[in-house]
C-alpha cells in the first residue's frame, strides 16, 4: 500500500501558493512540492494530489490523506457527474481546475 499525505495553500485567493506531498511505500519516503506565483488554495490542494498520484504505479493500492474538503468531495462525489456532463457544473458552467 502506498500512503500519500497532501496539502496546499495560497496567500490570498488568488495569490502566491504552494503544494506538497509525502509519499511512503515500504521503507521509502519521498517528499515533493512546488509553487505558483498566482493561484488559489483549492488549485494547490488539487495539484498536490495529482502530482503525488502521478508517481504511484497505476495498479498499486493507494491511501491518500488530505485536509481539503474541496479535494475530497470533488474526487468522491462530483467527479463522475462532471465527466457525465462533459465537465460542466449543474449550473452549466465549466468546472474549475478541470485541467487537474
Amino acid at each position: 500500500m502506498i500512503l500519500i499525505f497532501t496539502d496546499g495553500s495560497s496567500r490570498g485567493n488568488p495569490g502566491p501558493g504552494g503544494w506538497a506531498a509525502i509519499i511512503a511505500q515500504n521503507d521509502q519516503v519521498i517528499e515533493i512540492g512546488g509553487a505558483e506565483d498566482q493561484t488559489t488554495n483549492n488549485r494547490m490542494e488539487l495539484r498536490a494530489a495529482v502530482e503525488a498520484l502521478r508517481r504511484a504505479p497505476s495498479d498499486a493500492p493507494v491511501c491518500l490523506t488530505t485536509d481539503s474538503v474541496y479535494l475530497l468531495n470533488g474526487a468522491t462525489r462530483r467527479l463522475a457527474l462532471w465527466k457525465q456532463r462533459n465537465w460542466l457544473t449543474t449550473e452549466g458552467t465549466p468546472v474549475e481546475h478541470r485541467d487537474l
